[in-house]
């Protein structure tokens, strides 16, 4: 009898997609996105992949797999022009074999032909697989960030330290000085820090962008501190239990007036703007080893409800 050879098995194609054709895909990830999030209960890609999705830089680049698997990859949305970071989101059907390997190493060479420099990629809900198949990528785990959720409205009021008022974000006005004080409250960080016009601005454009949801805080030398809210809805929030949440986008005081009390009563103040909007559900994202803002949010009655990974590599330029 003859065998014959085995038939090759076919490899799904991989499909780069460049800035300019960011718009005509959108449709497509979003039907990726939303059968991962159903199996899973949690979504896969970040606010920063929507974000350069809809205002693409012209070095962003994405990968599709047979329409079951996408990578996206852009430069860091702030001052480090050398850190990129990286999104990615499978169907079920696309888990079993190597799409997740391909679009990661898609990815890596986009970035080393692209001047290279650090790559991050935030896992949800990481597990220890996540450790083990990254780390065959190059990946190491860099920390741990905690979502938290809290069932709103609260039971407690905004308490104001002295001289203290409070007003909406007003477009035209404000960009300035809250980036200034952003920058100072969060000097250093990676992903907050070092916010440019620019930044601001493609956060303003998005559809989820409300003023009124935009709290500052000023005092007698000017804008103390901020709350900016921002409300998922159902289509993208498969944890929470009506489907929409009301999160503390970010928050800070600056660094003059820290330990007077107003981060609490900015955090106290916008979940009650969120609860006045329907929203049952609040939410938040905290590094891990934030002592500081852990105390705060356990005491306002905020508990873990998932926690994240950061993963780095260093990519070389080719």
């Amino acid at each position: 009898m003859h065998r014959g050879y085995p038939r090759p098995v076919a490899v799904p194609a991989l499909t780069p997609v460049p800035p300019e054709a960011f718009a005509g895909i959108r449709d497509t990830v979003e039907r990726i996105e939303q059968e991962a999030s159903r199996t899973d209960a949690h979504p896969w890609l970040g606010e920063t992949v929507w974000v350069d999705l809809a205002h693409p830089r012209s070095d962003s680049a994405a990968f599709l797999v047979d329409a079951n698997a996408f990578a996206h990859v852009a430069r860091s949305d702030n001052i480090a022009p050398r850190q990129w970071e990286m999104g990615m989101t499978l169907t079920p059907a696309a888990r079993d074999g190597e799409e997740y390997s391909r679009l990661s190493r898609a990815v890596i060479e986009h970035v080393a032909t692209h001047g290279g420099g650090r790559l991050v990629y935030w896992v949800f809900d990481a597990k220890p697989d996540h450790d083990r198949r990254l780390g065959a990528e190059g990946f190491e785990p860099k920390g741990d960030l905690f979502e938290m959720h809290v069932a709103l409205p609260l039971a407690e009021t905004p308490k104001w330290p002295d001289g203290v008022s409070v007003r909406p974000f007003q477009p035209g006005r404000d960009e300035h000085s809250w980036l200034v004080v952003n920058n100072r409250a969060f000097a250093g960080h990676p992903e907050q820090g070092g916010w440019t016009e620019e930044t601001l601005a493609r956060r303003m454009a998005e559809p989820w962008f409300d003023p009124e949801l935009f709290l500052l805080a000023f005092d007698d030398d000017g804008l103390a501190g901020f709350n900016w809210l921002k409300i998922h809805e159902s289509d993208r929030t498969p944890d929470a239990s009506d489907g929409r949440l009301g999160e503390i986008f970010v928050i800070g005081v600056d660094p003059r007036i820290q330990g007077t009390g107003l981060g609490r009563a900015l955090a106290v103040a916008g979940l009650e703007a969120v609860a006045n909007r329907g929203i049952t559900t609040g939410t938040l994202f905290t590094a891990a080893d934030n002592a500081g803002a852990l105390h705060l949010y356990r005491a306002l009655g905020f508990a873990v409800h998932r926690v994240d990974r950061a993963y780095e590599r260093e990519v070389e330029a080719r």
